[in-house]
């Protein structure tokens, strides 16, 4: 067959068949080819049954999002063939469960009911049919499959190599031709948006993770979890939403580093707590993982419903830090960046991003030379002075000080004073109130001198984008026939005005993943920067590319 740049792989089964683990080997082979990856699992709120898929698309350049125009498709169930023989590309081939569906005209069938009673879970062994599938169609010998799935299956070894040789020799008798994926020279990793923003936050210093499990958040937890050891980081998982916040602010107070995760619902239990973060001067990093809501919405898909949410988070004034990363490479370090401003201007932080992104795999390469190697510094109070945790500073930052200590160390969740104490005195709640606006005067000034905001590509016209819709923007670029600049706001809070401000009164298209236009009004308010066109996508699926491709089209022309 001919050779693809962009060759997309998709299996399709019920929860309980193994269908993330064989996306997963499928992203581990490619890797292994040299070759560029991502990978979304597509699962609904249920632990059995259901329809799951999980679709991979590969490249020798890099692949920015996954794609629906499928060549090689492995139906597990009949359901999962109904959905997916529409997304096979022309030369594709479609596999299906031939004990489930029935004998069909199109595509090839498998008896994999029959195969799979034979062994001890014939349920999940399915899901090894994917990967020997995509091992035959790629013209992979015996031996390869086998090192793929010892490498990616630990449990059941022997039972797995079993079947996915049996299905292997099955697939080998019925087809005439093999995909030819040429090698690339990639050295990558592969690593989900939640793994990387855990990664970096590690290297900046965390002490604790705290949460409660909240999809599309809980991986976080999962990881910091099974890697404590070597990441040093110590994961708590309290009774709820309020516990993880509160105890969030608490473990600051001694000088913990600390980052807590959710999503909407989790963050709306937290909402009070991010004031006290801000009256009390904490520095908590919060991970709002977004999905669509109001309420419970839909607990396993994507949206950008949460920007307003997050720039509005908490009563009262304070200083906010909001920013979003636009890829999962971008995330690791982001969080490393956020953990080290919310310590320095000693303040609340949320880092925004969606399920696509925190849950997508992508290969990717991460220098952590790069890392800044001249960290932002933590202002602390010299030993031999009265210590005020809340002295008043030309730039609104206090000196910190950790117990134990010989003086006085007071937080406190009232209006208070310099040291600590509750007031109500007007003139001292007006100065605390400048205090806190001249550190985030400060702040803008500092963000003034980092990277607020991303540009790729060069045209006449800007796309403005976010957060995870940016991967989506930027593959879809690709098949898209205008020259288009985009241009990621990665800080949303305080919003780089004075790097956006240039772009007013030009052709502006936006694209977000919600439906009323949250970033569209936050560029008209912020920066009178007036979209004429706004693409917006909320059926809790990612954009994709080719489709997205022909609606930036349609707004450009």
């Amino acid at each position: 067959m001919k050779d693809k740049d962009v060759f997309t792989y998709l299996i399709g089964g019920k929860a309980g068949e193994g269908v993330k683990k064989a996306g997963a080997a499928a992203t581990s082979l490619f890797l292994d080819l040299g070759r560029e990856a991502f990978q979304m699992d597509d699962y609904q709120s249920l632990i059995r049954g259901g329809h799951n898929f999980s679709v991979v698309s590969t490249s020798t350049r890099e692949i920015y999002s996954h794609h629906m125009e499928v060549d090689l498709i492995v139906n597990l169930d009949e359901r999962s063939r109904d959905i997916h023989e529409g997304h096979l590309a022309e030369d594709g081939l479609m596999f299906y469960n031939s004990d489930d569906s029935g004998e069909k005209d199109d595509g090839i069938g498998l008896p994999l009911g029959d195969m799979a009673k034979e062994y001890s879970k014939p349920d999940l062994i399915k899901g090894v049919a994917g990967v020997a599938v995509l091992a035959a169609c790629n013209g992979m010998d015996q031996k390869d499959l086998k090192e793929l799935i010892e490498k990616e299956y630990s449990r059941g070894v022997e039972e797995n190599l079993s079947f996915g040789v049996e299905v292997y020799e099955e697939v080998d008798k019925k087809i005439d031709k093999t995909f030819e994926l040429e090698e690339g020279k990639s050295e990558s990793t592969v690593l989900t948006g939640n793994e990387s923003l855990s990664l970096g936050a590690a290297a900046g210093g965390l002490d604790m993770y705290i949460g409660y499990p909240m999809t599309p958040a809980s991986s976080i937890l999962h990881l910091f979890a099974g890697h404590k050891d070597k990441l040093q980081v110590l994961p708590i998982h309290p009774e709820n939403e309020i516990g993880v916040a509160n105890m969030a602010v608490g473990a600051t107070v001694p000088g913990a580093r600390v980052m807590v995760g959710t999503s909407g619902g989790g963050l709306a239990l937290m909402e009070e707590t991010v004031s006290l973060a801000g009256m009390t001067e904490a520095p908590v990093l919060f991970v709002l993982a977004s999905r669509p809501g109001p309420s419970t919405g839909v607990p396993t898909y994507t949206e950008q419903a949460d920007l307003n949410f997050a720039l509005n988070q908490g009563h009262g004034e304070f200083p906010l830090i909001v920013a979003s990363p636009g890829s999962v490479k971008e995330a690791f370090f982001l969080s490393n960046e956020m953990l080290e401003l919310v310590w320095k201007y000693q303040t609340p932080g949320i880092f925004l991003t969606e399920k696509h992104l925190s849950e997508s795999a992508k290969t990717l390469d991460i220098d952590l030379d790069s890392l800044d190697d001249d960290p932002l510094e933590t202002k602390m109070a010299a030993e031999d002075e009265e210590y005020k945790r809340y002295e008043k500073t030309e730039d609104g930052i206090s000196p910190l000080k950790f117990p134990p200590a010989e003086d006085l160390i007071q937080w406190n969740s009232y209006e208070h004073d310099e040291m600590g104490y509750t007031t109500e005195n007007a003139e001292t709640v007006e100065e605390m109130h400048d205090k806190r606006r001249e550190k985030n005067e400060t702040l803008i000034l500092e963000l003034k001198e980092m990277n607020t905001v991303n540009e790729f590509n060069e045209g006449d016209t800007v796309i403005f984008t976010f957060g995870s819709t940016t991967m989506s923007v930027r593959e879809a670029l690709k098949f898209a026939d205008v020259d288009a600049k985009i241009v990621q706001p990665v800080y949303l809070n305080p919003f780089p005005v004075w790097e956006l401000e240039e772009y007013m009164g030009e052709d502006a298209v936006v694209v977000e993943q919600n439906s009323t236009g949250q970033l569209a009004t936050l560029l008209r308010e912020k920066c009178r920067i007036k979209p004429k066109t706004v693409i917006r996508k909320y059926d809790g699926r990612a954009f994709e590319p080719r489709e997205l491709a022909a609606k930036i089209e349609e707004a450009i022309k």
